[in-house]
Parts: C-alpha cells; structure tokens; sequence
C-alpha cells in the first residue's frame, strides 16, 4: 500500500515522502496513529502544491536576500562606546551591537548569529565583517567604533 508520511517514522522515512508498505503495517500502525495518509489522488496533489509553495518561498527569500546583500555591501556603521585607558574599550563590541547598528541604520533585519566578525573588538578603529544573509549570500561591511 502507497502512502504519504505525515511525520518522520523511524526505518521507514521522513515527513513528506511517498512509500510503499505492507497492508497491515499501514492499517494498523501508521494510519491508526495518524503517522501517514493514503496516497490516493487528493492527497497527491496536496503533496504537490505543498512543494510547490515550499519552493516558492524558498525563491522569494532568495531573492530577497540577494537585494539585501546589494544593499549592504561595501557599506558602514558607527557603533560609539566608553573608552578606558589608551584607547582601550570597557569591554568589547559584540555581533549583537554590530547587527543592531546594522538594522537601525540600513532597516533590514540581521540576527547577531549571522555576524561574523574577523576579530574581537576592544580597541577604536574600524573592522570588517560579514553579514550572513542566506546560504551562499553575503555581504562585507565595515563598522567603525568610535569614542562616545
């Protein structure tokens, strides 16, 4: 019997996928525990657009990335902090700082795990980063710290 997971079943596969399985396996334990559906043709056709969107939206925030990465690229942020002796920061600017500078300034929203900064930054001067807007999108930007 064909049927549709509709979550991952261990040894027999992952949600989404179509297999094929014994009668009694189907009726009395993936169809019984809601694990699985018949592959008849509604079901089908659910599948298909279902990846159909899926693959959509995948285009979209592609694209969206893509601009993003335009955008930003080869730009700079200000970040002011308290300085100690010689130039010293009291602490460091951190990739949090550094991706809410980024979205304040540019309004593009940046998580801070997405910031990879080169190095730590606890003295004034500028640096360079990267920001991590999708898989095999980025963008090198700049961020100058500078005395408050």
């Amino acid at each position: 019997m064909k049927v549709i997971l509709t979550q991952d079943v261990k040894g027999s596969g992952k949600k989404g996928d179509m297999i094929n399985v014994a009668d009694g396996y189907a009726q009395n334990f993936l169809l019984k525990r809601g694990l699985a559906v018949v592959a008849d043709s509604k079901a089908m056709n659910e599948k298909k657009t279902k990846e159909e969107a899926a693959a959509h939206h995948a285009k979209v925030a592609l694209e969206q990335a893509q601009a993003d990465a335009k955008k930003l690229e080869g730009k700079s942020v200000t970040i002011t902090a308290k300085a100690g002796e010689k130039g010293r920061l009291f602490g460091k600017v951190t990739a949090k700082e550094v991706a809410e500078a980024v979205t304040k300034a540019f309004g593009i929203e940046v998580n801070k795990k997405k910031v990879t900064l080169s190095m730590d930054i606890k003295a004034f001067g500028s640096y360079s980063f990267e920001v991590k807007l999708h898989t095999g999108v980025s963008a090198k930007m700049t961020v100058a710290v500078v005395e408050e």
